[in-house]
């Protein structure tokens, strides 16, 4: 199917503020994790916002590396994005867990995972230590090297009233080398089996993370423009929340894939890559005209 954006043509309002996903839209990452290549358009696109005023940040489903870790190497890139701009599930979970009065987590990951939950005095526990079925809360995230005796601790700590919190549910995420696994999604698949917990997801298309999204930028869901390029994570995400979703074909979905989906994942417009949006026109020729628009609450469900 031939690339056109002029197709995509549903109302919205302008946007006051940007989320963008990691992988796949800004950049794309090798299979470890470890080297990145920024993509096309990326750094202008930010550059510009940061000129206009706009406020945004990226949200990645990836929790392996605190931001801490990861924003200086995206800056090494060229990408304007300070540590506070640079979100993962883990700074979500720590959210939800402190406002909710949980005071330790077992994790299911590996060491940066749950560096964000450590930073909010939450104590984390991993599966060796005594008394670990004793958490109060299960986080499962990037866990490449997870062991049976993982699972089995933590679907013990579940038995003994531990609410169970998941970075991703994606199966798949964008590569420099095509699409690589998802281990959260396949490690709380095997707890909930056993277990028959309710999986709370932080990580995108869950509305813990939006309205974290929300609060991060002062401006209202509704007026955020959610740029990704998976359809079951940020536009499904948009479209819930009622956000304006934005797609890109750099990553998972290619423009194809984007026509064929059903409203409930189909984005606003779509552009090849952040090269493209510039051709969407979502910002008003001087910048946003309430900057400051007080964050009044959106009409969503739980």
């Amino acid at each position: 199917m031939t690339f056109d954006a002029s197709a995509w043509t549903e109302a919205f309002e302008t946007p006051r503020a940007f989320m963008f996903d990691l992988d796949g839209t800004l950049i794309l990452s090798d299979r470890s994790l470890g080297q990145y290549k920024v993509l096309p358009g990326a750094v202008d696109y930010l550059e510009e916002l940061g000129r206009r005023g706009i406020p945004y940040l990226a949200l990645t489903n990836g929790s392996a590396y605190p931001a801490s870790e990861q924003g200086p190497k995206l800056r090494a890139l060229g990408l304007p994005i300070s540590d506070a701009q640079l979100l993962t599930p883990s700074s979500v979970t720590a959210d939800l867990l402190s406002r909710r009065g949980v005071e330790s987590a077992l994790i299911l990951g590996s060491p940066g995972v749950g560096q964000a939950l450590r930073d909010a005095g939450i104590r984390t526990l991993t599966s060796d230590e005594p008394d670990a079925p004793a958490a109060q809360s299960v986080y499962v995230g990037w866990h490449p090297d997870c062991s049976m005796k993982d699972i089995e601790i933590a679907c013990d700590a579940i038995a003994n009233g531990a609410a169970l919190y998941v970075a991703s549910e994606a199966p798949y995420f964008a590569t420099s080398s095509g699409k690589s696994f998802g281990f959260s999604y396949a490690i709380a698949g095997a707890i909930q089996r056993v277990t028959r917990a309710r999986i709370q997801l932080t990580g995108k298309p869950s509305l813990h993370a939006l309205r974290f999204v929300s609060r991060q930028l002062g401006v209202p869901m509704r007026r955020i423009a959610v740029v990704g390029d998976d359809p079951l994570v940020e536009i499904m995400m948009a479209r819930r929340a009622g956000a304006i979703g934005i797609g890109v074909t750099s990553g998972m979905t290619d423009a194809a894939a984007w026509a064929a989906q059903p409203l409930h994942r189909r984005p606003h417009r779509i552009a090849e890559n952040l090269a493209g949006l510039k051709a969407l026109e979502l910002l008003e020729p001087r910048g946003p005209k309430c900057a400051s628009e007080p964050i009044r609450p959106d009409p969503v469900a739980s």
